[in-house]
């Protein structure tokens, strides 16, 4: 059998080019589809979240004369981060100790008084009911000095709520407040967060969850994070003990090993749980065979004489380095191992 070649310069070299290509291509790698057992697992979305998150708010009413850092900064256990108008706690704090001054002196003209009624009273130059009033007088002038210097403590302890500082070692999540703006206990002005205490929260339905297989990790994925695609082990599996009322699932708290990197409070995280029952008989293939489309996803089917052809499945999870494949394959066909050089025959 003899090939003509285009006469034409170009359109021969080009021809020759796609002749060497195919006689020179790599044969298709294809692999038969096999149903094996796979253990049961329930594949549930979750969410990262800060073990220890702070809202810090100010105590008293004041306007924020200082604001020391912004979204995204380090801070230390200890460090100020807010600055208030501390001008009214000061006065607070003058008015009170002063008022403990004036307390005190009123304390030593009654005492005074009340030992001079007293003696009067021994030498009975005065009536009962006049020693009686002295001292009644003598204990309300100490009742009111020991509540001017209550008074004075509780503006002293005021005075120190002008400056928030971190509570500790952490991470600045968000800031909710400018210089200028007034303060008022009990609503937020920044939020902090500690990045070395991390877990992902997932809802499991109660069903799946009375058949979680405790001696069995429990794997957690992080799309978003540097470690992408890389399946961790959670340290600590906690279901918390109240269920939704609307959906009938109960959040489970996973913790995760510290020092991962990229892992921020709010990101999407999915979690594989393992289920405690037998192994159940299914169809898998690699990853690398599997073509995921927006609208759709897809294997090469190679049929007798070794042609690939595309044909829509419906995936499951991952299993490993494998995808279960729950509808559109059959035992005992063929499919092309590489989609993208199936893509290319």
């Amino acid at each position: 059998m003899s090939t003509t070649i285009p006469r034409h310069p170009i359109i021969a070299a080009v021809a020759a080019c796609a002749m060497f290509a195919v006689a020179h291509a790599a044969p298709l790698v294809t692999a038969p589809v096999t149903a094996s057992d796979v253990a049961p697992e329930y594949v549930a979305d979750g969410v990262v979240e800060a073990v220890r998150q702070s809202a810090i708010a100010a105590q008293v009413p004041a306007r924020i004369v200082e604001m020391r850092v912004r979204a995204g900064d380090t801070v230390k256990a200890g460090q100020v981060l807010v600055r208030l108008d501390a001008r009214t706690a000061t006065d607070q704090l003058a008015t009170s100790r002063a008022q403990v001054v004036a307390a005190q002196a009123q304390l030593d003209a009654a005492r005074r008084e009340f030992e001079r009624n007293e003696r009067l009273y021994e030498q009975r130059y005065i009536s009962q009911a006049a020693m009686d009033l002295a001292q009644t007088k003598y204990k309300a002038a100490q009742a009111d000095a020991q509540a001017s210097i209550a008074q004075a403590g509780v503006a002293a302890t005021q005075s120190t709520f002008t400056t928030l500082t971190a509570p500790y070692a952490g991470v600045v999540a968000s800031v909710s407040a400018e210089v200028g703006d007034m303060a008022s206990p009990g609503i937020a002005l920044l939020v902090v967060y500690d990045p070395t205490a991390l877990r992902v929260v997932a809802a499991l339905p109660e069903s799946q969850l009375a058949r979680l297989d405790a001696a069995a990790p429990v794997r957690v994925t992080i799309p978003g994070a540097s470690d992408a695609g890389r399946a961790i082990d959670a340290t600590s599996v906690q279901p918390l003990p109240v269920a939704n009322v609307t959906t009938h699932t109960r959040d489970v708290r996973l913790g995760l090993p510290t020092g991962l990197r990229g892992v921020a409070p709010g990101m999407f995280a999915r979690a594989v749980f393992p289920l405690a029952t037998a192994a159940t008989a299914a169809i898998t293939v690699p990853q690398s065979a599997l073509v995921r489309r927006p609208e759709y996803a897809a294997v090469y089917v190679v049929d007798a004489n070794g042609r690939p052809h595309l044909r829509q499945v419906r995936p499951g999870r991952i299993v490993g380095d494998r995808v279960e494949i729950a509808a559109g394959l059959r035992a005992g066909e063929t499919i092309a191992v590489d989609a993208l050089a199936a893509a290319r025959q």
